[in-house]
């Protein structure tokens, strides 16, 4: 059976999916392919096997057809840990990863013992997790609305932290009785959905095709839809001066802002991510 070395596939790789991704991009993914499905972080003249071989044919036929590669490989890489992911999920972005540095600067300077921590909107949890396992005294819940997606959540938190060091219901925010499920909050975060329908053509072709609608998409057109359900959620069960903490559209950030002050939050503040664009917005209240 012909087989290949690991520097032929990347190779290969790479070119295949320069058309879509163009050079930079399918360098990387790649790379990604070599590393986690194949143990080798650069490319070497070692002939995969037969079983190797098969499976990286079946890895570049799912990715030339624009399936993303975090999908591919059942898992994603996110503030220096690996969690499971698969279409019910968003794949874990880097600037989400911005977000949880914002909250770990939070509670290390707030000087809380054991912060009651909820991240609301869960998907794979992680931001959730990433929070837990930089801070183990976090007592963390989570929120999720998709029964799929909380299954993968709850299975990155038990490879990740532990089943039993963590709460996560399913339920859903504009639902009045999902308050009752928690006690009262130290911090509240969330990436919820902020793309509306008439956005639609800014998102990659790719990202519609393959993740999931509902993590991304407001239904109707008003993008504040979910942070206007989250804060008034925020206002019944955050401890005075507990923080909620969003990311955000960079289209529609500045207007977030001025709606927690309506409702009544205090010390607002609107970051920008690494590359500049307008990203998250944290906020005290009482």
């Amino acid at each position: 059976m012909y087989t290949t070395s690991s520097a032929t596939a990347f190779e290969q790789l790479a070119q295949s999916l320069t058309p879509r991704y163009g050079l930079g991009e399918a360098l990387s993914i790649a790379r990604i392919v070599l590393e986690d499905a194949f143990g080798e972080k650069k490319p070497s003249g070692r002939l995969l096997s037969s079983e190797e071989n098969d499976r990286f044919g079946q890895i570049k036929q799912r990715l030339i057809s624009g399936e993303p590669v975090q999908y591919v490989l059942g898992e994603a890489d996110f503030f220096g840990l690996k969690f499971c992911v698969n279409p019910a999920v968003l794949i874990p972005r880097q600037e989400t990863e911005e977000l949880v540095a914002w909250v770990l600067e939070y509670l290390r300077a707030c000087g809380i013992a054991s912060p009651v921590v909820l991240d609301i909107g869960l998907g794979s949890g992680c931001i959730a997790l990433a929070l837990k396992r930089k801070r183990k005294e976090i007592q963390l819940f989570g929120l999720e609305k998709s029964a799929a997606a909380l299954a993968v959540a709850e299975e990155n938190a038990r490879r990740l932290v532990g089943e039993t060091s963590t709460q996560f219901f399913l339920a859903d925010i504009f639902d009045p009785v999902t308050a009752t499920f928690f006690p009262p909050l130290d911090v509240i975060v969330s990436n919820p959905p902020y793309i509306p329908a008439h956005e639609r053509s800014r998102v990659p072709e790719h990202v519609q095709a393959h993740e999931p609608e509902e993590a991304l998409f407001v239904e109707g057109d008003d993008p504040l839809l979910f942070y206007r359900a989250i804060a008034r959620f925020a206002q019944q069960k955050l401890q005075p001066g507990g923080r909620l903490f969003f990311e955000c559209n960079e289209f529609n950030a500045a207007a977030v802002a001025p709606l927690l002050q309506e409702m009544g939050f205090t010390q607002i503040e609107l970051r920008k991510d690494l590359s500049g664009a307008d990203r998250m917005v944290g906020a005290a209240w009482g």
